[in-house]
């Protein structure tokens, strides 16, 4: 307990977690009396695997129709969302749907939720972007993720690429959370290494930003009654503490062993866990810092949320020395001088990201020294993240944390060399 937590914690109504799980969804879809529903999905499910056909029978069964629209991708576009939107109603031919199911990976999920906004009213999805009215309809979504990381099925927002500027937006409110999230690793065991690493590193991103997040008493609600983030409390940092002992434990074993089923099971777990977290907690500057970068460089959420990473906890260890200290030890950080300790972490995780294939700075995506001041420019941009950032002087920290990804420098370097020099 924290006596000074204002908590405002909100999750999907319904969380279903357990191997073979997918099993019980048609008889739930019955049992809250719906009727037609959209399928979200890409065509690598319909084509690659049982899943959808399972989905598609198992919901007949039960006396549903579900319509199945298979052109989902990653990093969906505003242009994407509101092509699918026609491309359903057309199919719909003036028939209504009653919920909306997601099966795939964040990019997937995130479509989905913006569908839940667009469909009713044919809308583009630009016309949501901020504030949604209350009276605006927002048709109900399970969400099935089939990745361990993206916490998508947890958070109360979609993010799309705005293909104008190649910028990021959000669309965003609380009852675009999942009615039912619905976590069954067994959807995550033939995942690629490449995308373990990536999903299973994000999970850890949400878990360790969400924990080190600006506190709910500070974090400005911009006098919404119902924000979609409000902060870190007690509540969400347990969540995050779990899921980043989980995370330690066997993100490393799920990239090197895919048939390792209880690292696979495991990480199913700390990624919803950094969901809930992170759902209710929010972001900052490893996701701020991360978008920007992406949008520069085109590269992988997850790895460019990995790249920042370690540069931000170095950047944190005066303002989160404590939690620094709480997460080196779940690393197996046993330096007994405290300080040490802390600083060792971000090298620690540094060296995780190497060994999971991912590039350990930011020069290796191919980002000269001559664009940083537009790379921190962008990121600042990002005002929702970069407000929650815990430190007195947010631009000036910003523009350090890149040189330093820039540079791949960590404050534990210079201990190392100096430990060095005394031993020589």
């Amino acid at each position: 307990m924290r006596v000074e937590d204002l908590v405002y914690f909100c999750a999907p109504a319904r969380l279903i977690v357990g191997t073979g799980a997918r099993a019980q969804l048609p008889a739930l879809l019955k049992r809250l009396n719906y009727r037609r529903g959209l399928l979200v999905t890409d065509t690598f499910f319909t084509a690659h695997t049982p899943w959808v056909k399972e989905l598609v029978d198992g919901a007949r069964a039960e006396g549903i129709d579900l319509l199945v629209y298979d052109g989902g991708m990653a990093d969906p576009t505003t242009t994407l969302c509101d092509a699918a939107t026609a491309v359903v109603r057309e199919r719909l031919a003036g028939a209504l749907v009653d919920h909306v199911i997601a099966l795939g990976g964040g990019s997937t999920i995130d479509l989905a939720k913006a569908l839940c906004l667009t469909l009713p009213s044919g809308q583009p999805v630009g016309s949501f972007v901020g504030m949604i009215d209350a009276a605006t309809p927002i048709l109900p979504l399970v969400a099935l993720p089939t990745t361990a990381g993206t916490g998508s099925e947890a958070t109360p927002g979609a993010i799309l690429v705005d293909p104008a500027n190649a910028t990021k937006v959000a669309v965003m409110d609380n009852r675009l959370r999942p009615g039912i999230a619905l976590i069954d690793p067994e959807f995550t065991y033939t995942c690629p290494p490449r995308v373990t690493a990536d999903a299973g590193i994000d999970a850890l991103t949400h878990a360790i930003e969400s924990y080190l997040t600006l506190d709910s008493v500070r974090f400005d609600r911009g006098g919404q009654p119902d924000p979609g983030y409000s902060g870190r409390n007690a509540l969400t940092m347990l969540f995050a503490r779990e899921s980043i002992a989980l995370c330690a434990r066997y993100l490393m074993r799920s990239y090197l062993d895919g048939s390792d089923t209880e690292a696979r099971i495991g990480m199913s777990y700390a990624s919803v866990y950094a969901a809930l977290s992170y759902g209710s907690a929010g972001l900052n500057a490893v996701h701020g810092i991360a978008y920007a970068v992406a949008g520069m460089t085109h590269q992988s959420h997850g790895s460019t949320n990995a790249v920042m990473l370690p540069y931000v906890l170095d950047a944190l260890r005066d303002e989160r020395g404590e939690e620094l200290l709480t997460i080196a030890r779940m690393f197996g950080v046993d330096d007994a001088d405290v300080n040490t300790a802390v600083a060792r972490l971000p090298a620690v995780v540094r060296d995780l990201v190497g060994a999971l294939g991912i590039p350990t700075d930011i020069r290796r995506f191919g980002v000269a020294r001559t664009e940083l001041d537009r790379l921190t420019g962008d990121a600042l941009g990002v005002a929702r993240l970069a407000t929650a950032f815990p430190v007195a002087d947010v631009p000036a920290r910003y523009a350090q944390v890149v040189a330093n990804a820039w540079q791949g420098h960590l404050s534990f370097d210079d201990l190392a060399a100096d430990d060095t020099r005394r031993v020589a």
